[in-house]
């Protein structure tokens, strides 16, 4: 361990939550006891086609509260439509929020949240610690396993106008409580599994290098490491495998335990401007971004790196640290491409005349100031070139 870190104050900010099969099926009890009486039900289309917000309102109604629906949410929520979200909260007179899906769905409610409680436009809210007022109290269902947004102090939102997805960070937007459901996930596809899983596995990388980590973070990140490195794959590939999907869905919960109190990195830095840009899947973009990063870091950190290592099962027994990074490298593309996450960003409709004004969004991102190594624009450029 890294005794620097023992003499240092850290804090560790989690909601309460319940961890298991049928933990959704608390919904309603848990909206009385927080005292709502009218609730805004925020999910999306794949969610309600799966029919889990159909499930959650009946949950909800039969406790005798009032349910108001609000479906209208990208895969990258928008500020627009948060916005619209917020706008219902106040027309319905809702007085406690409900979110049932994915990253999606519950950062759009934790920014209606925090509209409605302190009014303007969710872009106002950017940064650290930008949001006075609390929230409405905020009830999270997560039914993918990887965002972690149920037990995080992160809110990612799509600036429309500027075409990148900003990212607010504070406790105000901490869910009160998280109900997480491994039975969820078995209406997964493989791609978004993989995907989901891989953002998992950046969350927890990211917050073990982070220049913020502590040794409780340390625990749960390498644990989130663990154990998608040993249930991913299978996962992706037996997606009805109830007690695998119970392994990557403590996995997202480990990992999001670690970043929402170590931070992230660079991953996320760039993964931001990316989506924002190409709209592409998050998990996706962190899968691509990934191994480059780590390579870019890893001089500044190597014995984390070797750890990081060890958890996703390399063996460094006689190896020095150039060969460490080389297995370990190999051992990040190897899960990415057993998963189904293949090429670059070139596939992914990125040119190289794209890269400058990636950079120069991803440079602005505050997920950078807790990676290992500080980067300037030209790190990220080259990097995203890398990826290409």
């Amino acid at each position: 361990m890294d005794e620097s870190v023992l003499g240092e104050l850290r804090k560790f900010v989690a909601p309460e939550f319940i961890f298991g099969p049928e933990a959704r099926r608390l919904v309603g009890r848990y909206a009385r006891k927080l005292g709502g009486r009218r609730i805004l039900l925020v999910s999306d289309p794949g969610v309600a086609a799966a029919g889990w917000m159909g499930e959650c309102s009946t949950l909800l109604e039969e406790e005798g509260l009032h349910v108001t629906r609000f479906l209208g949410i990208s895969p990258n929520p928008r500020d627009t439509e948060t916005m619209i979200g917020a706008g219902i909260f106040l027309d319905s007179a809702s007085d406690l929020i409900v979110a049932i899906g994915g990253g999606s769905a519950m950062d759009c409610a934790k920014g209606i949240g925090i509209v409605a409680a302190n009014g303007g436009n969710v872009l106002d809210y950017e940064g650290v610690d930008q949001v006075p007022a609390p929230m409405p109290p905020l009830i999270c269902i997560p039914t993918t396993g990887g965002t972690s947004a149920d037990v995080s102090q992160f809110a990612i939102i799509n600036n429309t106008r500027e075409q990148v997805k900003i990212a607010i960070i504070s406790k105000a937007v901490v869910p009160d409580v998280a109900l997480i459901d491994p039975r969820t996930l078995v209406t997964m596809d493989p791609y978004l599994t993989a995907c989901t899983g891989m953002d998992a596995l950046v969350h927890a990388i990211e917050a073990f290098v982070s220049n913020a980590h502590s040794p409780i973070t340390d625990v749960h990140a390498l644990e989130a490491i663990r154990l998608v490195a040993s249930h991913l794959r299978a996962s992706v590939s037996e997606p009805n495998d109830l007690a695998l999907r119970t392994h990557i869905m403590l996995a997202s919960l480990q990992a999001g335990l670690a970043f929402s109190n170590a931070s992230l990195g660079c991953v996320h830095a760039m993964a931001h401007s990316l989506g924002g840009f190409k709209d592409l899947p998050h998990g996706e973009c962190n899968a691509l971004l990934l191994p480059h990063v780590m390579d870019y870091n890893f001089t500044v950190a190597p014995e984390r790196f070797r750890r990081i290592g060890e958890a996703l099962g390399c063996d460094f027994r006689g190896l020095n640290d150039r060969e460490c990074r080389a297995r370990l490298m190999n051992q990040v593309l190897e899960l990415r491409r057993d998963c189904g996450i293949d090429q670059g960003l070139a596939a992914r409709g990125i040119h190289t005349s794209d890269l400058s004004r990636l950079a120069s969004k991803a440079i602005e991102d505050p997920c950078n100031a807790t990676n290992p190594r500080p980067p300037n624009q030209d790190d990220l450029k080259a990097l995203y070139a890398e990826a290409m």
